[in-house]
Formats: C-alpha cells, structure tokens, sequence
C-alpha cells in the first residue's frame, strides 16, 4: 500500500469514526429534546402494550378526551416491555404521538450512545496506528 493510499484509508477511518460518534451524541440529544418536548405539557396515562421489542414496541392508550392514540414510532425508552403489559405513559398533550414510559427519560440513552463511541474508536484506532506506520515507512 501506498503512503498516499494509507493517508487516504486513515482520514477515511476518521471520518467514519467521527461520523458514527457524533450521530451517538446527537441520539442522545434528540432524546434529551424530546423529554423536554413531553414534560413542558405533559399528560399521563396507563397504555396496554401492544408489541415489545428491543428497539421499538407499539403501544396503545386513551387520553382524558376519549381519544385511542397508537403512536407509529411506539413508545420511548421501550426496554423490558412485554405484549400485554400495562404501563404508565407520559406524553406531550399537544403531540400524544410522543409518548415514553413513565419515570423513564434520556439518560437511559447515555450508556448505549458512550458505548457505540467507544468500541468505534477501540476499533479505529489500531486500524489507524496501522496506516500511520504505513505512511512512515514509505516516506523513508
């Protein structure tokens, strides 16, 4: 391989890594928005689990004006959910689409986001001590 090829390979090992880093901080983010989002104008209800899945269950549940909400994404923070279940939600009044289960919030989506950060870079890095000592060793 080539020192030019290598410099190529490592700023393309950089950019994935820090691509696939940022988009974990902004998961993160968008799940700390949306908590605010909810708990600015929040209502409550009991909601029947529909579906549960590690990444996404369907819930159903009634608020005060008689109205059956089934949000299309499901509910936030879905973890240890079972069909059938019955759990409090909490949901913003003026978008009862976005709905989490109750005493739930974003800092649940700190560990998963820290994770994926972390064993992206624990696996960029060697691929990029690599690449520096191919380049190293062409320049010679």
């Amino acid at each position: 391989m080539s020192p030019r090829v290598a410099r190529r390979a490592a700023v393309a090992v950089v950019v994935v890594a820090t691509g696939i880093s940022v988009l974990a901080v902004l998961l993160v983010l968008a799940a700390w928005r949306n908590d605010r989002t909810i708990e600015s104008d929040m209502g409550t209800a009991t909601a029947e689990v529909l579906s549960a899945g590690s990444l996404r269950s369907a819930v159903s549940f009634v608020t005060p004006d008689g109205v059956t909400h089934n949000p299309k994404l499901g509910v936030l923070y879905p973890t240890n959910l079972t069909a059938g279940q019955r759990i409090d939600v909490e949901y913003a009044r003026n978008e009862p689409d976005l709905v989490r289960v109750a005493g739930r919030d974003a800092s649940v989506a700190i560990v998963p986001a820290g994770s994926v950060i972390v064993v992206t870079w624990f696996l960029a890095l060697p691929v990029l001590l690599v690449l520096r000592r191919r380049v190293g060793s062409g320049s010679s």
